[in-house]
């Protein structure tokens, strides 16, 4: 059993421990990489646009983005890759609003400028490198 003085001693030093890789993540993290994997020069004003918009719009509201949103409508982090720019105007133009296996997106009277800006977006989010996420899907091997 700790005396106070140990379980003190304990706790400060723990404390300052997990700072200080805490820092030191930080610092790599902002020095190492951000600017070079997001490619923020080759954000054109079209694809800063369609990010407004998703913003706007509060597509994390449903959709995920780099992981972080809500979980009721799927990972756009790669839909550009994935499905492809005429796939994506597809479901932005559904004239009843898409609606696969039962869920249904809003309908949003996006302009042609819009959505073309939204495209531009997702593939330069689909450009940007992520360290392997989101990982490919295990398919199941045929035995």
């Amino acid at each position: 059993m700790l005396s106070k003085k140990q379980a003190k001693t304990f706790f400060l030093g723990g404390t300052l421990l997990f700072f200080l890789i805490f820092i030191a993540l930080s610092v790599d993290s902002l020095s190492n990489g951000i600017p070079e994997n997001t490619h923020p020069e080759k954000m054109s004003e079209q694809a800063k646009l369609g990010r407004y918009l998703w913003d706007k719009n509060n597509c994390m509201g449903c959709h995920t983005l780099m992981g972080e949103g809500a979980y009721y409508a799927p990972e756009l982090t790669r839909v550009y890759s994935r499905k492809g720019p005429d796939y994506i105007r597809a479901v932005l133009t559904a004239p009843e609003g898409w609606q696969p296996r039962g869920r249904k997106m809003v309908k949003y009277d996006f302009t042609d400028e819009e959505v073309d800006a939204l495209i531009a977006f997702f593939q330069w989010m689909n450009d940007t490198y992520l360290n392997g996420f989101p990982p490919e899907p295990m398919m199941a091997q045929p035995q």
